[in-house]
C-alpha cells in the first residue's frame, strides 16, 4: 500500500472530521466526540499546525494525527515544555494496515527535526510501545494527582532529560471539551446509532487502571 503523508490543509477539515467520527464511533463510548475535539483543536493556542498530518491512499484521506503542547513540572517546580498527540484516526476499513504507525513514525521524525524533546500521551500500551513509548512510571512521570495510569506513556526524543527528577504531566486544556457543544456539533453529521461494544469496557478498565 502506497501511503502518502502531508500536512492537513483547510480544505481537508471536514473530511478529517468525518473520518475521525467513523474511526471512533462506538469505540470508547456509545457514539464519540473525537471529531469535535479535532474541530476545536485547530483553533487552540496549544495546537501545533506543523505536526498536523493526514495520510492519503489512492488520493483519499484515510488517517490523521494532531499534536498540541503540554508540560511537565518536577519536584522543584521547574517546568519543561513537551508535546502530546491525539487523536490518531484511521478509517475503519483501513485500520490494521500500517497507516496509524506511518503517521506516528512520520510525526515523531518531524517532531525531532523541530527540536521537541519529550512526547507524553494517554493511549493503549499495545498501540504505542512498539514505537518506543514506555510506561510513564519508568521515567518518573505521574499525572497531576501523583498517580501512574497504565495508559500514561512517554517517549524521550532526547535521552536523559528527565533523569534524577520526579515529574507531573499537565495536558493541554484543549482536551477539556464541552460535552453539550460536542453533541450539537455531532448533529451536523449524518445520524448514526449509538451502541455498546466490548471495546468500551476495555477502555473503561484501562482508563481506571494504575501502576502501584
Amino acid at each position: 500500500m502506497n501511503i502518502q503523508i502531508r500536512n492537513e490543509r483547510e480544505s481537508d477539515f471536514r473530511q478529517v472530521e468525518e473520518l475521525t467520527r467513523e474511526a471512533f464511533w462506538n469505540h470508547h463510548v456509545p457514539g464519540c466526540d473525537e471529531h469535535y475535539l479535532v474541530h476545536v483543536l485547530r483553533s487552540h493556542p496549544d495546537f501545533i499546525a506543523e505536526l498536523d498530518f493526514v495520510a492519503i491512499v489512492d488520493d483519499k484521506i484515510v488517517g490523521n494525527i494532531m499534536y498540541v503542547k503540554a508540560h511537565l513540572v518536577n519536584e522543584n517546580n521547574d517546568k519543561m515544555d513537551i508535546i502530546t498527540f491525539g487523536p490518531v484516526s484511521v478509517l475503519p476499513e483501513y485500520q490494521r494496515k500500517g497507516i496509524g504507525s506511518a503517521l506516528i513514525k512520520h510525526s515523531i521524525k518531524e517532531a525531532i527535526d523541530l527540536g521537541y524533546k519529550i512526547i507524553v500521551i494517554y493511549g493503549h500500551p499495545y498501540n504505542y510501545c512498539k514505537h518506543g513509548f514506555v510506561g510513564s512510571k519508568s521515567l518518573n512521570i505521574s499525572n497531576e494527582d501523583g498517580k501512574f495510569p497504565c495508559s500514561l506513556l512517554a517517549l524521550e526524543l532526547e535521552k536523559g532529560l528527565l533523569n534524577n527528577h520526579s515529574w507531573k504531566f499537565y495536558e493541554s486544556s484543549a482536551y477539556h471539551i464541552d460535552e453539550k457543544e460536542a453533541l450539537e456539533f455531532d448533529r451536523l453529521f449524518p445520524q448514526k446509532e449509538k451502541e455498546f461494544r466490548p471495546s468500551q469496557e476495555e477502555f473503561k478498565i484501562m482508563s481506571n487502571a494504575y501502576i502501584i
